[in-house]
């Protein structure tokens, strides 16, 4: 059960959070938050553990059937028609056997550190698997084999998929222990100084695998593989929500507000509703330490934090109160530590393989490009993706609000803001500062995160860009009309003239193919010189657009961008054809060939730089058709 109380977190959500690293392991410790529930039918752990951990104060009553049930209420049907015949459902053995096998094949080849862990030992009570009387399996990924695991589940009588995460159970005597354990670790490392360079991880493995062993005798030894897996998650980890956030087909996790389920964005399966569930009291608590894993404060009088946790995901948090009326609220937008690469977005058809070759050439010949799309439309994966054609040694310098870009490259200056820890504004940052400071760095490549409504920060990008820094951003607009009415207004009041210095503007969406939500690039256009007519106008030419009919991108224009890089490089049309048709090859052949790990694309686009002769015969002799140079 999500967040259940050991007798009530220390943490408060009235002040702030301790800033001490002994203060904040303690508090850590001090919120035993349990694991997932089903919002909808049975418990995620056994019963004995909910009423052992319980204090009857996060209880919900959640019936996610409401909608269906009304829906049939409404159109005339019987509401017998949400029953499900368990008999269409797909082997519910099978299922149950292949994750008991996953977990007793990691035993059998562990090291026994609190005794060994028979094959017997293993039973169909290692997990709750009573969400299989209901659900169909879509979809399953293990996150923390073999103790976490989530699935995607299809729930015929509501006709809509749910995520659920999967945690070991813990009988009444297991959650007796735990809360023991807790509750010793608590009063142990209030007051224990780290000193020197042992981090709070360091510290609690020592206590805690010497507190355990102390155990040894009398607890089993698969228990106490299961009361440690749930110490780090609570300890070192994100709590309940922890193997969410280990699963890397999610993009993002929302929590609401109390009582209601968290959320995620599946890459796959689009917005899901989870059986993780937060009370009001365990809430309030979880998002402090959220905060304090950020490293930052959040309290009454501030109730608002934008941050970045230690893995690089970017946390809004909002504490409950006058601003939050259903409680807190925290959306993380993870980050991965496997960037896209150009591969992968050719692979999925967000690009195609000649606009892929076209970006290719036109960021080698330093030109400038804007990304720009709604929420979610895939603009800083785009942006970080085609940021692989960098040449390898080029400097670059990329500024960001919160860490996202990931680059292959060495000679590469990582900038982050920081807010103020004052009122008065001390120690502030800004985005405007770095690109000050950046400017003096020299880069040959600048990657600015986003645009938003500094007005300073957008004349300064763009004049970069018009002293021969090949700059790139990303800014919300959904077409080449909306994006250049947002430059030249205010806030952001960027001079036609300046605005002329930029090459490319790419627009990324979010649309659907069937039923399938993807991302798509919806076209790319380029500038153009001032018409002689009307020489204060900007005018642009569209090259590629996406045709919605057979989801293909078209070449619907010719590019003026290709034929200043043909002018400068003294190439012929034919010459220029043939380098695009060079790059659209290897480009395929790593498609075709399966080569989809992000350093080894790198690797082979940076060669190719160096020596595109060798990359080109190469691939000519594995029987794909290059020209030849």
């Amino acid at each position: 059960m999500t967040d259940e109380p050991d007798g009530g977190g220390e943490a408060s959500a009235e002040t702030a959070p301790p800033t001490d690293d002994t203060a904040a392991l303690a508090d850590v410790l001090a919120s035993d938050d349990g694991g997932p529930r089903d919002s909808t039918d049975a418990p995620g752990v056994a019963p004995a553990a909910v009423d052992a951990l319980s204090d009857g104060t996060d209880d919900l009553d959640y019936d996610a059937r409401t909608v269906s049930s009304r829906a049939l209420a409404a159109l005339g049907g019987d509401e017998g028609e949400l029953e499900v015949d368990l008999d269409d459902l797909p082997d519910q053995e099978r299922v149950v056997e292949e994750v008991l096998a996953d977990v007793r094949d990691h035993f059998e080849a562990a090291e026994g550190r609190f005794g060994d862990v028979t094959r017997e030992d293993i039973g169909t009570g290692f997990f709750d698997f009573s969400y299989l009387d209901r659900y169909e399996e879509i979809d399953r990924t293990w996150v923390n084999e073999p103790y976490a695991y989530v699935t995607v589940l299809y729930d015929p009588a509501d006709r809509d998929y749910r995520y659920r995460v999967v945690e070991p159970t813990l009988d009444e005597f297991e959650s007796y222990v735990r809360r023991d354990l807790v509750e010793y670790l608590r009063n142990s490392l209030m007051y224990r100084d780290l000193g020197g360079e042992r981090t709070k991880e360091s510290v609690f493995e020592t206590e805690v695998i010497d507190l355990v062993a102390e155990h040894a005798r009398s607890v089993a030894p698969v228990s106490l593989h299961k009361l440690v897996y749930y110490l780090r998650r609570d300890f070192t980890r994100f709590g309940p929500i922890d193997p969410v956030m280990r699963d890397p087909a999610v993009e993002d996790i929302s929590c609401d507000g109390a009582d209601v389920p968290v959320y995620v964005y599946h890459r796959a399966f689009r917005d899901l509703e989870t059986n993780v569930v937060f009370g009001a009291d365990r809430l309030s608590s979880f998002a402090v330490r959220l905060a304090q894993r950020a490293g930052k404060s959040i309290s009454v009088s501030d109730p608002l934090l934008d941050a970045s946790l230690p893995d690089g995901s970017r946390l809004q948090l909002t504490l409950g109160g006058e601003v939050a009326t259903r409680g807190a609220n925290f959306t993380i937008r993870k980050f991965s530590d496997v960037p896209f690469s150009p591969v992968d977005l050719v692979k999925w058809n967000t690009f195609s393989v000649e606009q892929m070759a076209y970006f290719w050439l036109a960021i080698e010949s330093n030109k400038s490009l804007i990304f720009a799309g709604g929420t979610g439309s895939g603009k800083t994966s785009s942006m970080n993706a085609v940021s692989f054609f960098i040449p390898p040694n080029a400097k670059v310098v990329t500024i960001e609000d919160t860490r996202e870009i990931d680059l292959p490259h060495n000679n590469w200056i990582q900038s982050v803001t920081r807010s103020s820890a004052s009122d008065e504004g001390r120690g502030e940052v800004s985005m405007y500062r770095l690109l000050q400071a950046a400017l003096r760095q020299r880069p040959e490549y600048l990657l600015v995160g986003e645009i938003r409504t500094e007005e300073r920060v957008a004349l300064t990008f763009f004049q970069a860009m018009g002293t021969g820094h090949t700059a790139y951003t990303t800014m919300h607009a959904d077409s080449i009309e909306t994006v250049l009415n947002r430059l030249q207004n205010p806030p952001l009041s960027v001079p036609r003239a300046m605005i002329q210095d930029l090459d490319i503007v790419s627009i990324q969406a979010q649309t659907y193919v069937g039923e399938d939500r993807v991302r798509r690039n919806r076209g790319v256009i380029e500038m153009l010189d001032p018409d002689e007519d009307d020489p204060t106008g900007l005018p642009t030419r569209e090259v590629f657009a996406r045709d919605a009919r057979t989801d293909t991108h078209e070449r619907v224009g010719e590019s003026t961008v290709m034929a200043e890089i043909a002018d400068e490089r003294g190439w012929t049309d034919a010459d220029l054809d043939d380098e695009i048709a060079r790059r659209e090859g290897v480009l395929r052949f790593l498609i075709e060939e399966g080569v989809d790990d992000y350093r080894d694309v790198a690797a082979v686009v940076q060669l190719y730089e160096k020596d595109p002769e060798y990359v080109v015969a190469r691939i000519r002799d594995r029987g794909y058709d290059l020209p030849p140079l």
